[in-house]
């Protein structure tokens, strides 16, 4: 299996990489030329393509024989960052290869999300602040999964809660839309995040889906409970 992270560098990137080398995968990562020596613990064991990850000459590079591509869906800047990573690595992946891309739950497929309006503040606040100052465009990676529903490729877009730092706690469970109680919590372990990424990969259940993730150890999770399945937890939900 040859898998290319799209934004390898970053501390979710970073997990991904190193849950790909624990199945013995074959890596090829993409990040900003400054940030290449955070794969400097890696750089033996996998093969890395500096470049901006909207680049499309980058992605058509490193994606050429990949199986599966990884993709951190970042909105930095104004110039389309976003949008511009999802449709190279759409454009430029192997034919029936495996799409993953990650994102936030303010992402909906099918505008059937239902939030909270603290939630709806605060993402509002902060893309309005983000704006102002040029810094990040929400409304890019908005229309980055807008063309990736669209799309006729073998895609998954995982949409993660809020993140913090520690060991695994295992695969996250998920549902449709984040209202559903069991995401009540709203909180995952970044390493697991990156391991239902990297889990997508050879789930074609999630085919054309847009999972929201919440872990699997919350007090959601475990309240409205999980179903144990091949050793892996998960939970589908309509």
């Amino acid at each position: 299996m040859k898998v290319c992270i799209v934004g390898a560098s970053g501390k979710l990137g970073q997990y991904m990489l190193q849950h790909c080398l624990e199945r013995g995968y074959e890596v090829v990562g993409v990040c900003r030329e400054k940030s290449v020596e955070k794969l400097d613990p890696w750089k033996d064991r996998m093969t890395i393509v500096p470049g901006a990850t909207n680049d499309r000459d980058v992605i058509q590079k490193a994606v050429r024989g990949c199986d599966a591509v990884l993709s951190v869906l970042v909105p930095w800047g104004m110039n389309n960052y976003s949008s511009g990573t999802a449709q190279a690595v759409m454009d430029f992946a192997e034919p029936g290869a495996r799409l993953i891309f990650s994102c936030g739950w303010h992402i909906t497929k099918d505008g059937k999300d239902k939030y909270s309006w603290v939630f709806k503040s605060v993402i509002a606040a902060a893309g309005w602040l983000a704006r102002l100052f040029r810094v990040v465009d929400l409304n890019d990676q908005v229309e980055a999964c807008r063309r990736i529903f669209a799309s006729d490729t073998r895609w998954t877009v995982v949409r993660g809660s809020d993140l913090e730092e520690g060991e695994s706690q295992g695969l996250p469970v998920w549902s449709h839309h984040v209202q559903d109680p069991i995401l009540k919590s709203n909180i995952t372990r970044r390493t697991d995040f990156a391991l239902f990424m990297v889990d997508a990969i050879t789930n074609d259940r999630l085919v054309h889906e847009a999972p929201a993730i919440v872990s699997c150890q919350s007090d959601s999770a475990l309240e409205h409970g999980v179903k144990q399945l091949e050793g892996k937890v998960q939970r589908v939900v309509s």
